[in-house]
């Protein structure tokens, strides 16, 4: 690796082009300019100006890694008994979401390289069994998005899968089924049509086109990139009260061009989640787009577009970028975003989510066409302490049911809850409403709502432990089980006792790129593999 330094300021400085090859050999996967450029925008590395040329020190973008991704953090928390390969760090953000993966956000889903990992066949140099084959059958009977199911089609496997929420099974759906692009495109882009229409005879898109001219501007002057992050990161500047003081100052001009375009901001109504987070201009297009989306006459197109939508208006509540997890307050006003350093606004319209939606959708549609297989996946909406796995398949696809029934199933491959940590009906209450889906909160196990004391963690394991016993009559006398947990209250090994069955070995792993939680946090999980005692 041949890096060219320049001496500049009494510091050696490398390029932007440099620093990612650098990175990528340091850190054993790809880095790519714009990471690095992402790491100088937002003041995390310092900015060196020499003849028109940007850049920046290697020992700065070392210590950089050293302090937030380096292996030594986590081996200082957990000692020797991480697999690090078993992160994949190595793999960038687009291979971690690829294809169909990203069609819509879900908390706490696995990677599909962890998937591959445990299902492919292939052996290398850290995998030495091989469990799975092509053409078993595998379940996943907490299916969440369905990273599971997509991934055994991608590996030539047969996948069921079982959720409560119709919501994931919706989505788990929607990624494994084939689809008519050419009739998804035509229907996605007669609607865009209508919204485009209908939007003609609103004052919002003109209100947000100006005021987004007014926030352009004013940035510029008083939060320059990557200048103001850098006085900010080393105290020069006061953010809490810069940023306050500036929000006001725009809050005039927001205010002004509110009475300008004599714009209506809040609903009238507050009583349920579409009452309460979403402006009125972008509650009006939601219902909108949703009766005309009734509209359409063919079923998987019209489940497909569905997802769509509410992927879109999930990006178009009224909160701040810093709080789309947790969504803690509305936000009908312009705020000092702490998250990109400047005065950001709430969505006032879903025309460019929408659009940028719908193209995302077609093309990850596209791309897993390219590597699915010819094989059966089904996510069942229901409880899998008492699912009847070959008769509900049945009802859906007969053949894929008489193939359990035949072939029974070779394993299980899952994450199940973790105890006290999400409510996943919640996570989604927008979905619900807006497709008036029926949500069964009280069936869920291990919700967060129910906390993570003793009797919450009793109920937790026994209920896995339900799950699991269930699922033994479809398996193969032979079968393998992966459940992967952050077991921090040592549950598991009680739980494979209750379901009949013993841990013959567990492989705990770093888990980085969290999404919406600290993605600096040292945190691991443990893929626990069992079997029948």
């Amino acid at each position: 690796m041949i890096i060219q330094t320049t001496l500049f300021d009494g510091k050696e400085l490398v390029s932007i082009q440099d620093a990612s090859t650098w990175a990528t050999k340091y850190l054993n996967r790809k880095v790519t300019i714009s990471n690095i450029s992402y790491l100088i925008q937002y003041g995390r590395i310092k900015k060196y100006q020499n003849n028109g040329n940007t850049l920046l020190s290697i020992n700065e973008l070392k210590n950089y890694y050293d302090n937030q991704v380096g292996e030594k953090n986590w081996k200082n928390k957990y000692g020797d008994s991480l697999n690090w390969h078993l992160s994949f760090a190595e793999y960038k953000e687009s291979e971690r979401t690829k294809h169909v993966h990203r069609i819509h956000p879900y908390k706490g889903k696995f990677i599909p390289q962890l998937v591959e990992y445990f299902l492919d066949s292939h052996t290398d140099e850290f995998k030495k069994d091989v469990y799975f084959k092509k053409g078993d059958i595998i379940l996943d009977p907490f299916c969440g998005s369905g990273t599971a199911l997509v991934q055994a089609n991608e590996l030539g496997i047969h996948a069921i899968g079982v959720d409560i929420s119709l919501f994931n099974a919706m989505i788990t759906n929607t990624k494994v089924t084939k689809h008519d692009i050419p009739l998804l495109r035509k229907t996605i882009n007669d609607l865009t049509k209508t919204i485009v229409s209908f939007q003609a005879t609103r004052k919002n898109m003109a209100f947000e086109q100006k005021l987004l001219s007014e926030l352009s501007q004013f940035n510029s002057k008083y939060f320059p990139s990557p200048s103001y992050r850098r006085k900010v990161n080393k105290g020069k500047i006061n953010e809490s009260k810069y940023g306050h003081e500036k929000e006001i100052e725009f809050l005039a001009i927001f205010n002004s061009l509110v009475k300008k375009f004599d714009l209506k901001i809040e609903q009238d109504k507050k009583e349920s989640f579409l009452d309460k987070w979403f402006l009125f201009s972008v509650r009006e297009e939601i219902d909108f787009l949703i009766n005309e989306i009734s509209k359409i006459e063919d079923a998987v197109v019209r489940r497909d577009i569905s997802l769509i939508l509410s992927r879109t208006i999930r990006s178009c509540r009224a909160t701040t970028h810093a709080d789309l997890g947790t969504l803690k307050d509305p936000v009908t006003t312009i705020y000092y975003c702490r998250k990109h350093g400047k005065i950001c606004k709430p969505i006032f319209s879903i025309s460019n989510w929408w659009a940028t939606y719908t193209k995302d959708t077609l093309n990850r549609f596209r791309e897993f066409d390219k590597v699915r297989t010819e094989t059966l996946q089904i996510c069942l909406t229901g409880d899998s302490r008492n699912v009847d796995l070959i008769n509900d398949t049945k009802r859906i696809n007969p053949n894929f049911g008489d193939l359990i029934q035949k072939q029974k199933i070779k394993g299980i491959f899952s994450s199940p809850p973790y105890v006290g940590l999400i409510d996943y009906h919640e996570q989604h209450a927008y979905a619900y409403e807006l497709l008036d889906l029926a949500r069964r909160d009280e069936l869920e196990i291990g919700p967060l709502y129910k906390g993570q004391g003793k009797e919450a963690r009793d109920s937790y394991a026994q209920s896995i432990a339900e799950v699991l016993i269930n699922c033994k009559k479809y398996l193969q006398d032979n079968y393998d089980v992966f459940l992967v947990a952050n077991d921090k209250y040592n549950l598991y090994p009680g739980i494979a006792n209750l379901a009949g069955m013993k841990i013959v070995n567990c492989y705990k792993r770093p888990v980085l790129n969290r999404v919406e939680k600290d993605r600096n946090s040292i945190y691991a999980e443990t893929i626990f593999h069992l079997k029948e005692n």
